[in-house]
């Protein structure tokens, strides 16, 4: 008898203990359903009320669509909006030649657009060249400024640093340029034979940068030119956006180091054995959407032994307009060539 009621007593404790489980279960699991209706009914309210703003602003009246693609109209259409603005900015680039709009000192309006920026590159050492041009067709002081005033001519000579900066030769210079303030002094290029081909490069990035023209041309400083011919024939290209001018010539191309016009790169040339179609170096003009194209892409463009050939490189896969003209021809005897070689 003792041991069968003992027994019975922790039977009755654990039906006890699994109602008062059960019913905690059932209170946790009511107040659980009560708050997941309680937040779908928010949601839900969310929902009809998102809805309802987009039919406000639509006019559409009853929507269908789920929040989610309500959402992604409304950033559909700001995206479209700024889509919009930026066709239009684009659009006005396109008839300004994706060009810079130049303001002068004071930040006034822009200055009239010159016809042509004119870049003689020189050298240290050859004083008596820049002399001689001086005196033979570029003017000096105050006929130098008349000359950008009123016929939109530009003319500098052009020039890098030594490479001990600040030493004698950079002094000549800087002594020269105080006398006659027409260089264009090249602070980051290092004067070398080698690094001609980039020293053109950096004139027409700095040109570009810094002047408003039409085209923008680049002369030997042994080459001397009837700058009233060089306009005129400039101007009759003033309809071709982007028009590469100059006395077109192929070559050979030479493949031993021993040779003076030696191409390390000879091997990109094709068979060889001769170079593509290209302004001779002594003097070649290109309008200012070229011009550009070069500021533009200045990291990517690779420069070649000679500023020539890296100049038409630049060219062969854009759509250029290119004018072979005889009277770019310094060397021709020909009656009407604007230039001749010294």
């Amino acid at each position: 008898m003792g041991s069968r009621g003992s027994n019975h007593r922790p039977s009755s404790a654990s039906r006890f203990e699994s109602r008062i489980s059960f019913l905690m279960l059932s209170m946790f699991a009511t107040m659980a359903s009560f708050y997941v209706a309680g937040r779908l009914w928010q949601d839900a309210g969310n929902r009809v009320y998102l809805i309802n703003e987009l039919d406000k602003r639509t006019g559409q009246g009853k929507s269908s669509i789920s929040v989610d693609d309500t959402l992604k109209i409304i950033t559909c259409r700001e995206r479209q909006k700024k889509l919009d603005a930026l066709h239009i900015d684009l659009e006005k680039a396109r008839q300004e030649g994706f060009t810079p709009k130049h303001l002068s000192e004071d930040g006034g309006p822009a200055k009239k657009k010159l016809l042509v920026v004119i870049g003689i590159l020189t050298t240290f050492g050859r004083k008596n060249n820049r002399d001689a041009i001086r005196k033979a067709w570029m003017p000096t002081g105050d006929a130098l400024k008349k000359l950008e005033e009123e016929k939109g001519i530009v003319v500098r000579f052009v020039i890098g640093k030594s490479a001990n900066k600040g030493d004698s030769s950079d002094r000549e210079i800087d002594s020269e340029n105080r006398q006659t303030n027409d260089f264009v002094i090249l602070e980051n290029h290092v004067e070398t034979i080698e690094e001609r081909a980039k020293k053109t490069k950096l004139f027409l990035i700095h040109a570009v940068e810094n002047w408003d023209a039409a085209f923008y041309t680049k002369l030997s400083d042994d080459v001397y030119v009837n700058i009233d011919a060089l306009g005129s024939v400039l101007g009759s290209s003033l309809d071709k956006p982007r028009v590469y001018i100059g006395c077109m010539k192929s070559g050979e191309v030479f493949s031993q180091p021993k040779d003076k016009w030696y191409e390390p790169d000879w091997w990109k040339f094709g068979d060889g054995k001769s170079y593509f179609q290209h302004a001779s170096g002594e003097i070649f003009a290109i309008s200012q959407a070229l011009a550009q194209f070069i500021s533009i892409n200045r990291l990517v463009l690779r420069t070649y032994a000679h500023d020539d050939v890296s100049i038409g490189s630049w060219f062969i896969g854009l759509d250029v307009k290119h004018v072979d003209e005889e009277k770019f021809c310094c060397t021709s005897r020909s009656s009407g060539a604007i230039c001749a070689s010294a």
